[in-house]
């Protein structure tokens, strides 16, 4: 029998706010020293009371903008009681009944297209970090509570089985990576834990459209975890069903050495989280006017802004996709290009495509080699750039003095006239400035002459190349190698 893998994924998403959900201590937990960044609600201490942060909730609304879901006019919070020891107040703030964010949408960039229906965003807290200290033998001998992480803001984005490949599930997860990254409302890097998935996953014969029992996999760090989970376990329940034996609803964790998933606990005979309604906050009231100043402030999201590239800029698929895979890329190519909007459309495209070939390219490796992400960083500010670009569409720069340039601009910030200038970089062009140079080295390099004449063309690479030493570089490859056969075919 043939089966399918019916997959719905439970992401966490840690949003960039200045303080905690409910407290007035710093969020920004990621490099400061344990324990140092809290307040009397994140430590949980008696008669402290919770005050909802309000950039919080714009930034959930904002998230269920850009996947296409309702806005509630009216939310509340819960508590979600369980007792574990990164939980101080023995319960979690959530939202159960009454999420923020609900009945959305993402549509996956792949072939055959998919819709992932989203079920709801609603908000919560994150709780704090536990290290745990292994002994010399091996195993925990104690554990360590780092109080910095409680309170952070968390956003659970929550889909219905809709997906049923790995493909698909990679899809999904680098949209809404690269939607709060467009956002600005996170950096959903799971290498830091700002971004945590948790997927359920079942199995059944294909054809079958009625849900079968689901299995929830967790500890998965990074998106290639969570693929190797995922094909992991549809293979497992496979095999249960095949011997015989019935898939058991349970929580298992994600063993990446290993690549296997191990049991975590059943939730067949689970108690309940006791969730009841969180009496320290009011429901919240989301007016429209509200909704509409925040959806206000929304920015262009990657998939329109890729479709505008290829369709304003003339762009290839492959190029817009790298120039629009981070808002900064996107933002710094529409600064350099900025001078020729008004353009008519292939000097336009032109621009654009060399434009991108320079990004894409040696901007690309320098700041890869640098570990820079943000183009906004580097020295090269974007009218520089536009006005290297020129230069050398215009040919006033061949590629090899044009590279060099750029490279100077990048470690120094000079501008490329100034370098250009310095090191005495000016195209070699046209039949008086080159045919005087082209006879005399058709003169010096008989045996070439007579090779190419011969039918040898690889003769012709060796007269090029010594054009190009005779102008020191700065000869128009494209014309001089014309000017070489005009007067190699007059002989």
């Amino acid at each position: 029998m043939e089966y399918e893998a019916v997959i719905g994924l439970e992401t966490h998403v840690q949003l960039k706010t200045r303080s905690k959900m409910f407290g007035t201590s710093s969020a920004d937990y990621q490099t400061a020293p344990p324990n140092t960044l809290v307040d009397a609600v994140s430590m949980a201490l008696p008669g402290t009371l919770p005050v909802v942060n309000k950039t919080a909730v714009e930034y959930a609304m904002m998230i269920g903008m850009a996947i296409n879901c309702s806005i509630a006019r009216l939310t509340r919070f819960d508590r979600k009681n369980y007792t574990y020891p990164d939980l101080m107040k023995g319960y979690q703030i959530t939202q159960m009944d009454e999420p923020i964010c609900f009945e959305g949408y993402v549509d996956l960039p792949i072939e055959p297209p998919v819709r992932v229906r989203i079920n709801r965003v609603h908000m919560e807290e994150d709780v704090a970090r536990l290290i745990h200290i292994e002994g010399p033998m091996g195993g925990t001998v104690h554990s360590l509570l780092d109080i910095n992480r409680a309170g952070t803001p968390l956003m659970e984005v929550v889909t219905e089985p809709d997906m049923h490949t790995t493909e698909q599930v990679e899809s999904y997860i680098t949209s809404l990576q690269h939607i709060i990254r467009y956002l600005g409302v996170g950096t959903a890097n799971m290498e830091e834990g700002s971004f945590r998935c948790d997927a359920n996953i079942s199995v059944r014969p294909v054809g079958q459209t009625e849900l079968t029992t689901k299995v929830e996999v967790k500890n998965m760090n990074r998106v290639r975890a969570i693929l190797r989970a995922i094909e992991y376990e549809t293979e497992r329940q496979i095999a249960v069903i095949e011997s015989g034996e019935r898939v058991v609803q349970e929580t298992r964790g994600w063993d990446d050495g290993k690549g296997v998933t191990t049991p975590q606990r059943s939730k067949e005979e689970a108690h309940d989280y006791r969730y009841f309604p969180e009496p320290d906050i009011p429901p919240l009231v989301i007016s429209e006017e509200w909704i509409d100043s925040t959806r206000a402030r929304m920015p262009e999201l990657p998939i329109a802004r890729k479709n505008r590239f290829s369709n304003e800029w003339g762009l290839s698929e492959y190029d817009a996709d790298l120039l629009t895979s981070l808002r900064s890329t996107a933002d710094y190519f529409e600064e350099v290009c900025a001078g020729l909007i008004a353009a008519a459309p292939e000097t336009k495209h032109a621009f654009a495509k060399e434009t991108a070939n320079w990004l894409n390219g040696e901007m690309a490796r320098l700041m890869n080699n640098d570990e820079i992400v943000n183009m906004a960083e580097t020295r090269i500010v974007p009218s520089a750039l536009a006005t290297l670009v020129d230069k050398f569409r215009k040919r006033e720069l061949n590629n090899n003095s044009a590279k060099q340039v750029f490279e100077v601009m990048y470690n120094t910030g000079t501008d490329p006239e100034t370098i250009i200038e310095e090191l005495g970089f000016h195209v070699v062009s046209g039949a008086d400035s080159l045919g005087p140079i082209v006879d005399e080295v058709l003169k010096n390099n008989e045996k070439a002459v007579a090779d190419y004449l011969g039918g040898k063309e690889v003769a012709l690479k060796s007269l090029m190349g010594q054009v190009m030493k005779a102008t020191r570089g700065q000869a128009d490859p494209v014309e001089a190698t014309e000017i070489i056969k005009e007067k190699l075919a007059s002989r």
